[in-house]
């Protein structure tokens, strides 16, 4: 299955991925209308969020060859 959604992958250009990551942002606001309980959250388990995500993609684009 992953290898198939890979192959499917490489026809994105970087426009398309682009605009996938703006419809996560929007998706975002949308949540954040509807549940603005999440906007208090405290900023540091957010930042700690945001780094757990982005560490193995960080990771495979900087470090492994």
């Amino acid at each position: 299955m992953l290898v198939n959604l890979n192959k499917r992958l490489g026809k994105l250009n970087v426009i398309d991925i682009g605009q996938v990551k703006w419809a996560c942002v929007v998706f975002g606001i949308i949540l954040s209308k509807y549940f603005p309980q999440l906007l208090h959250a405290n900023y540091v388990v957010l930042i700690l969020l945001m780094l757990a995500l982005s560490a193995i993609p960080m990771y495979k684009f900087w470090v492994k060859k």
